[in-house]
């Protein structure tokens, strides 16, 4: 199993200390490689300490979060963030995703849980919190343009959303009963007609409203 190279981002302390020493385990496959307090002590060493994902705070000490995602994307475009926060508002949730941020978990996630979310976020998957995931599938109800409805076929629409909520293109495939290349090809034609290239820019251009 491939370690998973992990950096928090997380101005409290006690808690950074607390999260890193239950991720120590052997049994997760995650090794911390960094604890960074701010957002620009995290900029100025990722280079250096190259971890696989960052597990990133909302409110830090001068440069927020969001906006520390957007920066270590454009220095580490492989680098995978992961947001873990207080915060559960619809706005701070898009303004993360748009940034850059694969996944989004609240702080009182249980640690194993958070750890599972590490490996998914990983294995190319997109975890949130349930009430997270709940809030952006009744966004995605409420806001899908009807033109935009038009360009995808039912199932197309069916594997977006599926997306939306993190999941992986195995599940998906499962919850449809369909392959695993079949998925693949749903993903091409969505990303094709909506005209993006990730499922990050998938997912955020039906979700995001104008601002």
């Amino acid at each position: 199993m491939h370690t998973v190279r992990l950096a928090i981002i997380e101005d409290a302390a006690p808690f950074a200390e607390a999260l890193e020493k239950f991720l120590r385990a052997d049994e997760f496959g995650i090794e911390c490689v960094a604890v960074y307090p701010t957002a620009e002590a995290a900029i100025r060493a990722i280079q250096k300490d190259r971890p696989d994902v960052a597990l990133v705070d909302v409110h830090l000490p001068g440069m927020n979060g969001i906006e520390c995602v957007a920066r270590l994307k454009t220095r580490c475009p492989s680098l995978i963030c992961l947001i873990l926060t207080v915060y559960e508002d619809p706005p701070v949730i898009f303004d993360a995703l748009k940034a850059g941020a694969c996944g989004y978990l609240l702080k009182r996630t249980p640690p194993e849980e958070i750890a599972a979310a590490i490996v998914q976020a990983h294995a190319g998957g997109s975890p949130m919190s349930p009430q997270i995931a709940r809030q952006v599938v009744s966004f995605f109800h409420r806001s899908l343009p009807a033109d935009g409805l038009a360009v995808l076929t039912s199932r197309e629409r069916e594997v977006l959303e599926l997306l939306a909520t993190g999941s992986l293109y195995k599940e998906i495939g499962t919850r449809l009963g369909v392959s695993l290349d079949t998925v693949r090809s749903h993903l091409r034609n969505i990303y094709e007609k909506l005209h993006v290239h990730s499922r990050t820019e998938a997912v955020v251009k039906y979700l995001g409203k104008p601002k």
